[in-house]
């Protein structure tokens, strides 16, 4: 905002020569520290600094022969009444100084109409950073086509802002300015254009809001110092033990209208579709509740919100989806430590009991913590076979699947995504992986059951998992032999006495008594009821 084009008809100051060039005359009440710089020598030196101004030729002018004559309380009477009339006086225009006009953003763009119910998301992670050689949002936008071809219909961006460099050890989570754009990866142009190209291609786009905490560096700290949480020496705290980052204090009633504005922002000024909001468990329930209810009443807005959270509370605050850590644990643990393939069925019962309708939580088999941290899926899974059957299990069992950008075409490395960059990844491997991601999403995106139809367990295997998913006259039957070895599947009758379709897997029938499938081997068959 320019401050010389905001008006103003009062000013204290302390330059009478500048108003000289304006065509003003000065009547000045002076301190003896400034005295002689008025054009009009003052009656007396005061301990007291009162300035107005009077526009040469008005009727108050006149006024000017009798000042001497006033005691001190007329002539503040005198001072009040000039003030008063000058400032009722909107045509004039004498200076211009800031006022304190708060910007609204408007919105940019149509907002997207497509935006998929939860159930039907198939959710794609994007580090900027190593997404392509360049490293920025336009490298991105060049590869939707390749996300869209791999069945995924929303995008969810990492943090794109500036990040803090005070204490910083190069992580995009230390924000240090939440309405910018890092210089290295674009501008808001930029960004503006990878939405709408995204949305072009019917898929939504959510950013990266980090809620909990600031870099060091953010204007915040030094501006607003009590929407921090401090000790008792008034030393700012940090979070867990992340010490590159400083703790907000959501008790301080204007910070949490200021993330709400931030959040509003980039719907509006972007044209974003919502968010994942990072450590979501670090920021109390009622913010978010109020946070989302404003963002859902922008008008003809659908938006995503996802937590990246553990607590089943957040989802009183309207979130869609959590993050379905306990899932991921317990299918970890089957493949890492020779655990029961039980404990998946009873992960995802404890996560889906006593939840309200339309709410979900997001599984996975990596995201940038887990695979920047601990380990490739490769590595966790068993290899490439291993990794694939892990995603489907996630995929088809309920939830909503997510992928993070290279598990598709089994990048091997662990993927840093902190700064400066070290690592680009290679899109040129493995093109075969690509289509058995693809073949999967598609199976899912290509049948409401598989998403949406009853979930119902057959039998108990500790190597085996196996359910139905039907919904009206559809019926699908899955089976994952989730051990590096054969494994033979006892056919229940009810399976048995149904015709079945192999839609994925080597095609055959199966006998009525045992299916047997090989290391890491999974099929998907599908009947009808009628």
């Amino acid at each position: 905002m320019d401050k010389s084009n905001q008006k103003s008809k009062l000013l204290p100051i302390l330059d009478i020569e500048n108003f000289r060039t304006n065509n003003l005359e000065g009547l000045c009440i002076l301190d003896h520290s400034i005295e002689g710089k008025s054009k009009i020598d003052p009656p007396h030196k005061h301990n007291f600094f009162l300035f107005f101004l009077i526009e040469k030729g008005s009727g108050y002018q006149k006024a000017l022969s009798t000042m001497k004559k006033m005691n001190r309380f007329s002539l503040l009477l005198f001072c009040l009444f000039v003030f008063c009339h000058v400032s009722c006086q909107q045509d004039r225009d004498l200076l211009e100084i800031e006022d304190p006009i708060e910007q609204v953003s408007s919105q940019y763009g149509t907002p997207f109409q497509n935006v998929p119910e939860t159930e039907d998301i198939i959710m794609y992670e994007v580090n900027p950073l190593v997404f392509s050689s360049q490293g920025n949002l336009n490298g991105v936008t060049e590869r939707l086509d390749e996300i869209k071809a791999l069945g995924v219909n929303v995008v969810w961006l990492m943090p794109i802002h500036p990040i803090g460099e005070e204490r910083g050890i190069g992580s995009p989570y230390s924000i240090k300015d939440f309405y910018g754009i890092n210089p290295a990866y674009g501008t808001l142009e930029d960004l503006r254009k990878l939405v709408q190209e995204a949305h072009s291609r019917d898929m939504a786009v959510i950013m990266d809001l980090v809620a909990n905490h600031t870099s060091w560096d953010n204007p915040w700290i030094t501006k607003n110092r009590s929407w921090y949480e401090q000790t008792e020496q008034g030393e700012i705290k940090f979070p867990q033990n992340w010490t590159d980052v400083a703790q907000l204090d959501y008790t301080n009633p204007s910070l949490r209208e200021e993330m709400k504005k931030v959040m509003e922002y980039w719907v509006l000024e972007a044209n974003i579709d919502g968010y994942r909001c990072d450590y979501a468990d670090g920021v109390p329930v009622d913010f978010w509740t109020e946070a989302i209810s404003s963002l859902r009443s922008i008008p003809d807005r659908e938006i995503i919100m996802f937590a990246e959270g553990a607590e089943k509370s957040l989802f009183n605050a309207d979130f869609d989806m959590i993050f379905g850590w306990n899932f991921y644990h317990r299918l970890k643990n089957v493949f890492t430590e020779e655990r029961s393939a039980n404990g998946i069925f009873q992960a995802h019962n404890e996560d889906y009991s006593n939840l309200r309708e339309g709410a979900h939580f997001l599984r996975f088999t990596t995201n940038h913590d887990d695979n920047g941290w601990d380990a490739t899926p490769l590595e966790i899974f068993g290899g490439s076979k291993g990794a694939l059957t892990a995603y489907a299990t996630t995929v088809f069992m309920g939830g909503i699947p997510m992928m993070y950008n290279g598990q598709e075409i089994d990048v091997p490395d662990q993927i840093p995504f902190f700064f400066p960059k070290t690592y680009t990844i290679d899109w040129s491997i493995n093109p075969d992986v690509f289509e058995k991601y693809s073949e999967i999403n598609r199976l899912r995106n290509q049948n409401p059951a598989l998403r949406k139809g009853e979930l119902k367990r057959l039998s108990e295997s500790e190597d085996v998992i196996s359910f139905t998913r039907t919904l009206g006259e559809d019926v699908f039957f899955l089976v994952f032999n989730l051990r590096d070895r054969n494994s033979n599947f006892l056919i229940p009758e009810e399976i048995s006495q149904m015709d079945w379709t192999t839609i994925y897997g080597d095609d055959g029938s199966f006998g009525n008594e045992a299916l047997e499938l090989s290391g890491f081997e999974f099929k998907i068959f599908k009947s009808s009821l009628d």
